[in-house]
């Protein structure tokens, strides 16, 4: 690509590549990264790369194969990579990977102008801010192959069409929901192109194969307990198949479910509006003169707005990032056919504006609480901690590299390439205990955690390592 010829795109990436390293690296750096979930996945990445299943004990007190718990095949293939550059790994894969979303939406725009709006409304858009503010996720990785599944379809190349298709099933097991849905609204969108339209109702009917063998065949296999883990839809049901019954018997209830705190969650009350909010604002209905991109949404709505967990709801974390692809392929394959120039340009620049405004307020105050920290990479507290930032690395760097660890949640990433590592509390044959108080407690509250310190302060199993700048570093006596 000649860099003159589409200096504007080169620049725009350069700028939000700096902004995307400005909030997930530095996250990590200062300890605002996880043991869920990149912990886990890093301790993955780990066990691939030395060619083992991984166990899923970062987690879990009993060993249960990680598929068990999503069946996420991309942790396998970029394992090579682990190799090189270990712990950012995964972080590094998913900043490189949005930038390259947004090249496929500009090319799918035949590298024009508007393509360029496309690709820009894209890497600022809400959903990939608040995914690249939280760990990594598969999911991230997906979304950015669906512009350039789009691009293939458009020019009619079926193997690279098919290629993409399946790279984007294998990130976790819901996109095989979404690829039916994303499949159905191509079917409609190229209803005249017999060749895309016969292709889009086979990706369509492998999806549905592909989501019922991994739900109920696959993930069952790798589960401790011959079942799926992850269906949390208790007002819809028991299973996918009690929750299709209930939508087709109880539509009114459904769609209202969208819109309400259906299962009175504290503090949840608005979380749902503070959602359509977001995309109303940033264009969603404009889609209204293409329902079929409307179409392809269908699946994100309703694994969010009917999940059982409020955090699923709302703007944060990485659960709106599928809205990023389509809302950005969708508003302005509609605005570019817009005929009164004055009116498209104007258009354009209020979309453009409109979706800042919202990234802005995701970074400034939202309904349900976040830490604002992790986000505001204008604001010193973004890049400073409690502690001595240096000194902690320092600590936790003359760890021995094969010591079985078990550690408080935002230390295990740091950590967690090696053979064992554990979240605390969970200790089970660990040399090494790494605690500080200047961190959450999570997944035990700070009463609970307060009296198991002490119980490993006062035991002649633990001695005391290191103990400044707020960490705490036990060693098996």
């Amino acid at each position: 690509m000649n860099i003159l010829k589409h200096r504007y795109l080169f620049f725009s990436i350069l700028l939000f590549i700096f902004i995307y390293v400005s909030i997930s690296i530095v996250n990590h750096y200062v300890f605002r990264t996880y043991a869920l979930d990149l912990g886990a996945y890093t301790n993955a990445l780990y066990d691939y790369s030395h060619f083992q299943f991984n166990d899923s004990t970062v987690f879990k007190n009993s060993a249960e194969n990680l598929l068990a718990d999503h069946f996420d095949l991309y942790l396998i293939l970029i394992s090579p990579l682990s190799l090189i550059f270990k712990g950012y790994t995964l972080l590094i894969i998913q900043i490189i990977m949005i930038p390259i979303g947004g090249i496929g939406i500009y090319k799918l725009f035949n590298q024009s102008k508007i393509g360029l709006f496309a690709c820009i409304y894209f890497l600022s858009f809400f959903g990939v801010f608040s995914a690249i503010s939280f760990d990594y996720h598969s999911n991230v990785i997906a979304s950015c192959i669906i512009p350039w599944l789009f691009l293939h379809i458009k020019r009619q190349n079926i193997k690279v069409s098919v290629l993409l298709f399946l790279l984007i099933l294998i990130a976790k097991e819901n996109m095989a929901l979404w690829t039916f849905f994303i499949s159905a609204g191509l079917f409609i969108i190229y209803r005249k192109n017999t060749k895309i339209k016969r292709l889009s109702f086979i990706f369509m009917m492998f999806s549905v194969v592909y989501f019922y063998l991994v739900i109920s065949v696959f993930m069952p296999y790798f589960s401790n307990t011959d079942s799926y883990h992850h269906f949390h839809y208790s007002s819809l049901g028991n299973t996918p198949f009690d929750a299709l019954l209930y939508m087709i018997s109880h539509p009114i209830q459904t769609i209202k479910t969208l819109f309400i705190n259906h299962n009175f969650s504290i503090n949840g009350d608005y979380v749902k509006l503070e959602l359509h909010l977001f995309l109303i604002i940033s264009g969603l209905p404009i889609l209204l003169k293409n329902p079929a991109y409307l179409i392809m949404l269908i699946p994100i709505y309703f694994q969010k707005l009917f999940h059982d967990n409020i955090e699923m709801w709302g703007i944060h974390n990485h659960y709106s990032v599928e809205f990023a692809p389509i809302l950005a392929i969708g508003i302005f394959s509609v605005l570019k056919d817009i005929k009164k120039e004055k009116l498209r340009h104007i258009l354009i620049y209020l979309v453009i504006l409109f979706n800042i405004i919202c990234t802005i307020r995701l970074m400034d105050n939202t309904v349900y609480f976040s830490n604002k920290s992790k986000i505001r990479i204008y604001k010193k507290s973004h890049y400073t901690r409690e502690y001595d930032i240096f000194k902690v690395h320092t600590a936790l760097n003359h760890l021995p590299k094969d010591a079985i660890i078990s550690s408080q949640s935002p230390f295990v990433p740091h950590l967690a390439y090696r053979d064992k590592i554990y979240q605390f509390p969970i200790i089970k044959d660990a040399q090494y205990i790494i605690l500080s108080d200047f961190e959450s407690s999570y997944p035990i509250d700070s009463l609970e955690f307060k009296h198991k310190k002490n119980e490993l302060l006062n035991s002649n199993q633990w001695k005391i390592e290191y103990d400044k700048e707020g960490l705490l570093i036990l060693k098996r006596s």
